[in-house]
This record gives C-alpha cells, structure tokens and sequence, in this order.
C-alpha cells in the first residue's frame, strides 16, 4: 500500500546559463510541494550500502540526493570548477593506508617527514598528515567520572555527577550481567541441539523441522529460533552477544572506573591549555580504536568510482586526521587545541562527531570555535545519541548554554536520519531540538570504510555529521568565495521538509511534526545546496 505524503523542495530541474563570469544553476526559486510514496519494501544490500546518497523523490529513500547531484550537476556543468578543500576530521583516528582513503588523505608539504624537525615552524615535528593530541593513549573515563575523581568539593556539579555516576554504573553493571547470563543460555542451548541434530551447525530452516518431546530440546529450540531472528547463525549470534559483553566490561573497566589513569601516559597536564607541548605525528593510534574515525572519513571522501568499498560524499576533498577522541570522554583542552591546529593548517571545515554532557572547561572550546569563525572554518557537530531534546539538556561542545545567544556562526548540529519515510524517519537513538539541532541526515546503518581495508555499518548521529561535512565540503570546493555562515545557511535552508509526525526516541507514542524537531525543519539535501549556493555565490539570492 502506497501511503502518499507531500514535501516542500527548493528545486526540482536544472538549466545553465552560459554567460559573462561564472556560470549560473538557473532554478525557479520559490518552494514546491511535491507527492511521493513512502517505501515500503524490504532495502536490498546494494540499496542499504548507499541509502544516504539516494533521492527521496525517485527512490522515495530519504537520502542526501547525492547520485542525482553528480549526475545532474558535477558529471554535466563542466563550466564548474572544484577547488581542493581539507576537512579536518577530529575524531579517534583513521587508517590513512586504507585502500579507499590513502587517496584523499591531506598531506603537510611544508614538512618533511622524518627528520624530527618542525620544518613548517608550526609547533609540531613531522605532521605530515595531522596531529595525535592522545599520544599512546586510548582509554578514558567519562568526564562525569573525572569530576568525582577530583573529589567533593561540595558543588552541585559534584553532587550531579555522583547521581548520574551512581545510576549509570548500576546500569551498566546488571547489563553486563544480562548479556553473560544470554551468553550461558545460548551456549548450553546450542550445545543441547548441536547433540540432538546431530552437527556443529545448523539454520534457522533445521530448527523449524525439528521435533522432539523432550522438554530441554523444546527449550533450547524456542531459545535459539529466537536468536536466529536476529543474525544470521549461531557463530554470529555468540558474536553480537559477546561484543555487548565486552563493551559494557569495558565502560566498568575504562570510562566508570574512578581510579582509571588514562592520561598520564600522554605526559600533559589537561588542566593547563599553555601546555601544548604533547602528543604526536601518528594520525591513526592503534587501528582497533581507529574504526570510529575512518568510519567517519570514509562517509565525508572514500574515493569515488575506483571500483572498490564504497563512495565518499564529496570529491575534491583531503582529510586531515586530529586524533583527539579516546574510549571515552575526550577532554576540552585536547577538543580546543585540535580545532585550533585544524584551522592554522588550512581546514575549511571540521568535522566533529563526538560530544558528552559535562564540560568544565567549555570557555576553551568555546574560543577555539571562535577562532575558526574568526579564519572562515565551518563546523559541523553530531547531536548525539540520547533521544534527548537539546533545548533542554546541554550537550558539549555546542555554541550557545541553556538557549541562550549563540557565541558564533560558523557551527552546526546536526541530528540522526533512518531510512524509513514515515513515522520512523527519525533515528531512535537522535538527540533533537528546535533551537539547537539545526539539520538532520542519514545515520542509521550507515556502510563505510574502517580500519585494514575493511567495511561496516555503524550508526550514530556520528554518522549523521559527516554526511554533512562532505555537502559542506562540495559548496566551498564549487564556491570557494562563500563565507562559513553562508554555507551553514545554505545547507539549513536548501534541505528537504515533510509535514508527518515522527516518533522521538523510538516511542510511537511520543511523536512532533519533523519540522518542530530542528531549527530549520529540513533534512539536508546536496542536490538543493548546490543550486542554492549558485545563486548566492552569483548574487541572485541574499540570505
């Protein structure tokens, strides 16, 4: 059944004019509402690999209309031009020998790699592809955990701290628990049937045609049916478990373990932001922690048409890796000084998927981002993954405290999309806000490159934000006289809108129109951006 819902779109066909200066993308300007059919089958692999680069209006998947964007514009108007744009990418590291990325990484050439001398005098010996401000470090404690660590001072911030510290270390405790005890169950479940089928493996298909009156077989078959519904066999099954086993293991162990050290082997002193004499050139740290980040920089630049993995958003890009996030909270000095070295060493725009709810030394960061405003650099920010309204919970690093005035122009939120129109166009696990989100993109079940030339889906508003930087990426490589604040504009105001409800933190029961979850109501749109940034960039639109 065809369920029909209508969308607000700023451009819907193409014409150049070929004149005097630079060429225009001519679209009729005013906004139309456009039908489309909510997709109701069943994504195929090839379909679900590349959803957010896919049309809502033809492939009715609410995608960033990317393939029509390089089939309709970029493979078409010769007469654009791209310059090269660096992104710099603050996040837990990335592979830089990734087959799909050893290719667009930035390089420093004003350094000589190896020689232990800051030939370029930027403060940094041999940055040839970025800076490491974690140094060997990889484990952190949530910040939250870092205040109680200090001691109690009697603050409020103390007091708050311990609440959240106390209900999430419960939490987290009786999870692990749960899965060990899943883990026992299926373990012996699958050992009763692995005797009673007579083999080691076996499909969901044997299960159904087993019959037994023996009531642990009963037991076990009902258990593991069950199972089978979630992954594709046992192995698999016992692979999902144990990673939930060994990610809450490693919150207990690393991130709520007041008397973690995770810093000391950086060498710093985190409190003092004059000590900046740390860390090194090693742009990728230990690639079992590097996935997040190379996760990242595959979605914004994998290189595009090469025949292998998958395609980037944005061409004409070179990530720059700022290794600055651990397992864990990272820390404000680390955030502000890896924004300000992006932005000294040529970033147009930063992308920033991470963030936590506590900061106490946001002033830092704050005049970091400051700092980028002031060179032109655009920072786009994940939302988080909290089903949280941002309007009411703060969420660092952000540019404004409690609503109040936004301290710059230069960064935007930017909130999780899934894959289904309808109800559920919002990831469940999206932060939200109409003041402080600006933009949603896809998130969810999003494939990209990670670590030692593989592929996987991950998901996350960390997903969400480089989808965006790489459309930021395209309209300051095509129109490189735009400012920051115009391209932040440009991508809130092109984006697609929809008058459905959709549910917030996956309860059907709690629901908002889509255009009262964001401060622009849209979904971000590449194909509109373009046409939107043409017409600025030739004066025939002001915003």
């Amino acid at each position: 059944m065809n369920i029909k819902k209508s969308f607000a779109l700023g451009a819907i066909t193409t014409t150049l004019l070929v004149g005097c200066g630079s060429p225009a993308i001519l679209l009729s300007p005013e906004v139309n509402t456009l039908a489309t059919s909510q997709k109701t089958t069943t994504l195929s692999d090839a379909q679900l690999k590349h959803w957010g680069h896919s049309d809502l209006v033809s492939d009715t998947i609410p995608g960033m209309s990317v393939d029509k964007a390089y089939e309709a514009i970029f493979n078409t108007i010769k007469e654009l031009k791209p310059t090269t744009v660096i992104v710099g990418v603050l996040d837990s590291g990335v592979d830089i020998e990734h087959e799909d990325l050893k290719n667009v990484i930035w390089t420093n050439e004003d350094e000589i790699p190896g020689n232990n001398i800051d030939d370029d005098n930027n403060g940094f010996i041999d940055d040839v592809h970025g800076w490491n401000f974690l140094g060997e470090a990889n484990h952190e404690q949530l910040e939250y955990v870092r205040i109680l660590s200090k001691g109690d001072d009697g603050s409020d911030l103390y007091k708050r701290a311990k609440a959240e510290y106390e209900k999430e270390y419960d939490k987290t405790l009786k999870n692990k628990n749960r899965y060990e005890q899943i883990m026992q169950s299926v373990t012996s479940a699958d050992a009763i049937l692995q005797e009673e089928l007579g083999k080691k493996t076996y499909t969901k298909e044997d299960l159904s045609q087993l019959e037994s009156e023996d009531e642990k077989v009963v037991q076990a078959k009902a258990a593991m049916t069950q199972m089978l519904s979630f992954a594709d066999s046992v192995e698999a099954v016992k692979e999902e478990i144990k990673g939930g086993i060994d990610y809450f293991a490693g919150r207990l162990n690393y991130n709520l373990n007041k008397d973690y050290d995770g810093r000391s082997i950086v060498g710093d002193d985190p409190e003092n932001i004059e000590d900046t004499n740390y860390g090194n050139n090693d742009v990728t740290g230990d690639k079992e922690h590097a996935k997040h980040g190379t996760h990242v920089a595959g979605i914004i630049a994998a290189q595009r048409n090469n025949g292998i993995g998958m395609n980037g958003v944005a061409e004409h890009v070179k990530i720059m890796s700022v290794r600055t996030v651990p397992d864990g909270d990272e820390y404000d000095k680390d955030v502000a000084l890896a924004i300000r070295y992006a932005v000294d060493n040529g970033a147009k725009v930063i992308n920033g998927s991470f963030g936590k709810y506590y900061s106490p030394h946001k002033e830092w960061v704050w005049d970091a981002i400051k700092y980028a405003a002031s060179k032109d650099v655009l920072i786009v920010k994940a939302a988080g993954n909290e089903s949280l309204d941002l309007d009411q919970n703060n969420v660092y690093p952000n540019d404004n405290e409690n609503n109040g005035e936004e301290i710059s122009d230069n960064f935007l939120t930017v909130g999780a999309l899934n894959y289904k129109y309808g109800t559920d166009l919002i990831a469940s696990f999206s932060n939200y806000g109409k003041d402080n989100v600006d933009v949603f993109a896809p998130g969810v079940k999003i494939y990209a490159t990670t670590p030692n030339n593989e592929y996987e889906y991950l998901q996350g508003t960390s997903m969400a934000a480089p989808e965006v930087a790489g459309v930021a990426a395209l309209i300051r490589s095509y129109f490189p006289k735009l400012k920051a604040a115009q391209v932040k504009q440009i991508i809130m105001q092109s984006g697609l809108t929809t008058n459905i409800n959709v549910s917030l933190g996956g309860n059907p029961n709690e629901t908002k129109p889509f255009g009262e979850v964001s401060k622009s109501g849209k979904m971000v749109n590449l194909y509109n951006a373009i046409i939107l940034a043409d017409k600025v960039a030739s004066g025939k639109i002001k915003l």
